[in-house]
């Protein structure tokens, strides 16, 4: 079979091979075996790197768990975000986010162009602190965990701006819109740290932002919000 997909993770298997995490447009999330790619003239290492685009050649054998990937024709590397740090490390995030969030084997299309529209963007503007919750709540969203209104005091105007508008159209700059950023990265926060059984690789406590800093006292405020159906 082909499919277009993103590679999520990588980690190298056995002495020459590569397991990664793909995610694909019409079949999910899939677990493949990129074979010899970390020998000398292996031909498809470029193809499993962190954050490629590509259409990709996938064999599962007949009652197989893990396909092989045997070819495939690279749509993106997305250079301007392999040359930036701050971008890698979100273009990361995101990247983690989707192999934690997803379940293997269920086709998305739409969490698929989430990811892919998150990449594109951060390809072409400046990383700032808003896409990553932006990013969080709309795959939450997508993943049947959505809040069906904001909390916090958060005006319905903004989140609707953090939930639908391009990702490049994000730069809050206001007092008040930082600190409705500020209570919107409290949301995701709490969700992740309800939902994970363990943090984010890509988020741990030194590299948050200071706008996502001291959220705790936003505690008692979101359970009295949300009691008794809290979702989180």
């Amino acid at each position: 079979m082909t499919d277009e997909g993103i590679v999520l993770i990588r980690q190298n298997f056995r002495e020459a091979d590569r397991m990664v995490s793909l995610y694909t447009k019409s079949y999910g999330r899939l677990n493949l075996r990129f074979p010899s790619v970390n020998k000398s003239a292996g031909k498809l290492k470029a193809l499993s790197e962190p954050f490629v685009h590509a259409n990709y050649r996938i064999y599962v054998k007949r009652g197989a768990v893990i396909g092989c990937v045997t070819g495939g024709k690279i749509e993106s590397v997305f250079p301007q975000i392999r040359q930036d740090g701050p971008k890698t490390k979100m273009a990361l995030h995101f990247c983690e986010l989707m192999f934690r969030l997803t379940p293997e084997h269920q086709p998305s299309e739409e969490k698929f162009l989430l990811l892919q529209e998150a990449l594109n963007s951060l390809q072409k503007t400046d990383c700032n602190p808003s896409l990553s919750p932006a990013f969080i709540l709309r795959l939450m969203t997508l993943a049947g965990f959505g809040m069906d209104k904001p909390a916090l005091g958060i005006p319905a105007a903004f989140w609707e701006t953090l939930h639908n508008a391009d990702f490049e159209n994000l730069g809050f700059t206001s007092p008040q819109d930082l600190l409705n950023l500020n209570k919107s990265a409290y949301i995701c926060r709490r969700f992740l740290n309800r939902y994970l059984t363990y943090p984010l690789n890509t988020l741990k406590d030194e590299d948050i932002s200071d706008m996502a800093r001291n959220l705790d006292n936003y505690d008692s405020e979101f359970e009295a919000e949300t009691q008794p159906a809290a979702a989180y």
